[in-house]
């Protein structure tokens, strides 16, 4: 299928208005700190963005940032100005119109953020054969990508090659397109459904597995929307299939249980993370009000205590003393919870 997403998004598709679906469409609520930044990307990548959520995530100053497939390197640039000058993000494509566009224009973006030197670099390359681009293992602090994984054909590559480059406690965030149920294999031969990151998605049951065995103990979903299809020969071919976008974070963190287990802790958010004083949205359960005492599971404590976010939480308790599992850690359907569900406190 590489031939056929190399086609569909450098020769088939001039921008984003000749999408059928929204399923490639970021149309979550634009956090105020990213419109001026957003405002000083250059109009020609903007137009061939085809992201389905927003993959910048908290705290990213000074750090190493790979996004994985790229594209036309509009999260790139977005990234660039977060991670700031001593930061660097690497863009990784496997089509050379997309790649073209992003080279074009990294001095452009560089003089846009006041840099003195370039700190976005583009690589062609497979999102799957990620040991072939000269990386090191245990290099880089996040991995994001933006309604890619869908495409490939080897998601497990993906996710294990991801896991293999991520430094202790780092973290995958990314956005992606699942669906409610498997979709039927006759349709994934479908050169449209499969370009509008339909035909490829993963069963969500499918999906949050691989991630397990790739690495990633705990899948943490932060937020989702049901897509709109509009287009009737796309809603006739994809039957009573229901699709979502949604966005997961996974943490590369060795000592991380299967599941949401009670050893009586809690935490206080010191209200420190930049543009979240009030409340840090570690994933759609958990919306921890600062300064108030909130209640984790052994995961949730390791992935605030053991990662990038440890010195803006005060931490109650230890794992001495095991009192079960959180009541709601069951095998649900995930979509639909909504961030804020979490904000009385407790894990699940």
């Amino acid at each position: 299928m590489h031939e056929t997403v190399k086609d569909y998004y450098g020769s088939t598709l001039a921008g984003s208005a000749d999408l059928k679906t929204d399923a490639c469409c970021t149309v979550d609520a634009m956090p105020a700190y990213l419109k001026p930044i957003l405002a000083k990307i250059h109009p020609e990548v903007s137009g061939k963005y085809y992201g389905c959520g927003l993959v910048a995530p908290e705290l990213l100053e000074g750090l190493t940032v790979l996004d994985l497939g790229s594209g036309t390197g509009q999260d790139c640039f977005v990234l660039s100005y977060l991670v700031g000058e001593s930061g660097s993000v690497i863009g990784v494509d496997m089509t050379d119109q997309q790649l073209a566009v992003a080279e074009r224009h990294i001095d452009y973006h560089r003089e846009a953020f006041g840099y003195r030197q370039p700190n976005v670099r583009f690589v062609k390359g497979y999102i799957e054969k990620l040991d072939e681009l000269g990386l090191a293992p245990n290099s880089v602090d996040v991995i994001v990508s933006n309604c890619v994984i869908n495409l490939s054909p080897d998601k497990r590559a993906v996710l294990e090659q991801a896991h293999r480059l991520l430094k202790p406690g780092g973290e995958m965030y990314f956005s992606d397109v699942y669906a409610d149920r498997r979709v039927p294999d006759e349709l994934s031969n479908d050169p449209v459904l499969y370009g509008e990151c339909l035909a490829g998605a993963l069963y969500w049951n499918d999906f949050l597995n691989l991630a397990r065995s790739a690495g990633f103990a705990d899948p943490r979903l932060v937020t989702d929307r049901p897509l709109a299809i509009k287009n009737p020969e796309v809603v006739e071919k994809i039957g009573p299939v229901a699709f979502y976008s949604a966005t997961y974070r996974l943490f590369k963190l060795d000592d991380l249980e299967p599941a949401c287990e009670d050893y009586g802790q809690a935490v206080i958010y010191r209200g420190t993370v930049p543009h979240s004083p009030h409340a840090f949205v570690l994933d759609a359960h958990h919306v921890i009000e600062a300064g108030k005492v909130f209640p984790v599971c052994g995961n949730t404590w390791r992935m605030l205590s053991d990662s990038r976010f440890r010195e803006h939480f005060e931490f109650i308790g230890d794992f001495s003393t095991h009192y079960g599992i959180f009541p709601g850690c069951g095998m649900e359907v995930p979509f639909g919870v909504g961030a804020g569900s979490g904000a009385g406190g407790g894990c699940c």
